[in-house]
């Protein structure tokens, strides 16, 4: 379930690259990596297990370390390949010193497109051809039907709306959607290992672990759980009897027997929730044997972010929104700092107020769990001046709806009821007025001398204005020198606009 969700997640995401968006996928890649991290580790204290026991009797586990040993140096050898693949993408957009933990040019759409579908060395039939190739050879390791769909179902590379697999995920695909996509197979790599470890260890004679190596395992699809979505989790002993099955009591419920050790939890709720209890076996001598077991899962909102409305700049002057989510704590016990500036909480969100120009802000994220406060993550922004607004005549379209003339033509009637000029920054990501303090205007008579005109503020003069009443279809003339002060409190001669009558 938790892959699904990650599938459809992805999916809706990419119809839609805001800011926002691309943040929500560096969160899902954080939330990834972690639990690929925890599945690769879990996978390693099987196989040092199995080692183990190939130490005290390799006659008898000596076949099932070397085929534990196959199934890590095949996953390792994919997952190392699918690393690269993330590498040549961030490169292609970012350059190459692109950094896959530090995506700049995260919203680029043709960077997974050239590295995976290009014609003549795309990689992803490569990539197809190698997960099949993996999935085949892994499934040889599970005897039980149940467990090959599972694997079958995540690594299934079949041809999606009448395109590839390949071309399906990567097809104008943004690079970061592309990497997180990527790291989402790496973890179903990790858990398909995970699989067949486990039944490598089932399949040594218990007996002869009862006396001392006998563990019990959770083992989760997923340490991270999106809000809706269901923690599924195995519970099992690290060797079993294929004869019996446990009896496992689990966050004070016993399993039932057809659940074959499979616990399911309803993540409704965001935090960080136990998963404790224990497996009782039957020995063949009439004794029971137990063993406890505990663990936690965490339930992440879909799109938690950790991240400056304004991507990953902040600017001088001006209050600049950052959101900050914490999944599993409480809004109350998250506390942020920043240095060169100030951040304080506004509602929701938090605001950063830098202090100088050219000198990175570094935000901190703490949680307090207890009595005891633990600093989370620090993130660097770059710190910039306001750039120049555009200087603009606002005036009411065909339609009635308020518009910005930036220069071009513009009829005589709409230029007569301007009352003068405006200045804003309105490039898509920021939206900030600037007051205009003056401005002239430079018409031109019938021998093309030169005849200029001071504002009065940031209106139009008389003068100006009856220079423009004389103005023919066809006429032009300059606003020039324009003076504008934004919040910044810094004065600034901006762009100049040229008017043609229409």
């Amino acid at each position: 379930m938790i892959n699904l969700m990650y599938l459809v997640f992805i999916a809706m995401l990419a119809l839609n690259v805001s800011a926002d968006v691309l943040n929500g996928f560096d969160k899902v890649e954080d939330g990834l990596r972690a639990s690929t991290a925890n599945l690769s580790e879990r996978n390693t204290l099987i196989l040092d297990e199995l080692g183990a026991y190939n130490d005290r009797n390799p006659d008898k586990a000596g076949e099932w370390y070397g085929k534990g040993r196959q199934v890590r140096a095949m996953s390792d050898s994919l997952s190392t390949y699918i690393e690269s693949l993330k590498v040549r993408m961030v490169q292609k957009a970012d350059g190459k010193k692109g950094d896959v933990t530090h995506i700049k040019k995260r919203d680029d759409v043709e960077a997974a497109s050239v590295v995976m579908l290009s014609p003549i060395d795309g990689q992803g039939r490569i990539l197809r051809e190698a997960v099949d190739a993996y999935r085949t050879r892994i499934a040889a390791f599970l005897p039980d039907n149940g467990r090959k769909r599972l694997i079958e179902n995540n690594l299934d590379t079949g041809a999606k709306g009448g395109k590839s697999w390949e071309a399906s995920l990567f097809e104008h695909m943004p690079v970061s959607a592309a990497v997180t996509l990527l790291s989402k197979l790496q973890n179903d790599i990790r858990s398909a290992e995970g699989e067949a470890l486990d039944n490598l260890l089932s399949s040594v004679d218990v007996g002869d672990f009862r006396v001392n190596r006998v563990n019990a395992y959770v083992i989760p699809e997923s340490d991270v759980v999106i809000q809706g979505g269901t923690y599924n989790a195995r519970i099992v002993l690290s060797a079993e009897d294929s004869t019996k099955y446990p009896a496992i009591r689990v966050n004070g419920r016993t399993l039932d027997a057809s659940q074959k050790g499979v616990f399911s939890a309803s993540a409704g709720s965001v935090g960080t929730f136990p998963v404790e209890g224990y497996i009782e076996l039957p020995n063949a001598d009439g004794s029971v044997l137990r063993r406890t077991f505990q663990s936690r899962y965490t339930v992440i909102e879909p799109m938690a972010t950790i991240a400056p409305v304004l991507m990953n700049v902040l600017y001088a002057g001006i209050d600049n929104e950052i959101s900050i989510s914490v999944p599993g704590f409480a809004p109350q016990d998250v506390t942020a700092t920043m240095t060169n500036g100030t951040l304080a909480r506004r509602g929701s969100l938090w605001v950063a107020r830098p202090s100088a120009v050219g000198q990175n802000a570094t935000v901190s994220i703490a949680a307090r769990t207890g009595s005891q406060s633990r600093t989370l993550i620090s993130k660097e922004f770059r710190v910039r001046a306001l750039p120049d607004p555009t200087p603009y005549i606002e005036y009411t379209d065909g339609n009635g709806n308020p518009a910005m003339f930036k220069g071009g033509a513009l009829s005589k009637a709409v230029l007569m009821n301007a009352d003068g000029i405006k200045a804003a920054i309105d490039d898509g990501i920021l939206n900030i007025p600037f007051r205009v303090k003056s401005f002239r205007t430079v018409f031109f008579d019938s021998m093309g001398n030169a005849i200029p005109e001071i504002s009065d503020g940031s209106r139009f003069s008389a003068r100006q204005k009856e220079q423009m009443r004389r103005l023919a279809r066809g006429n032009y003339f300059y606003i020039s020198g324009v003076m504008a002060s934004g919040p910044d409190a810094t004065e600034r001669e901006i762009a100049v606009i040229e008017v043609r009558v229409r």
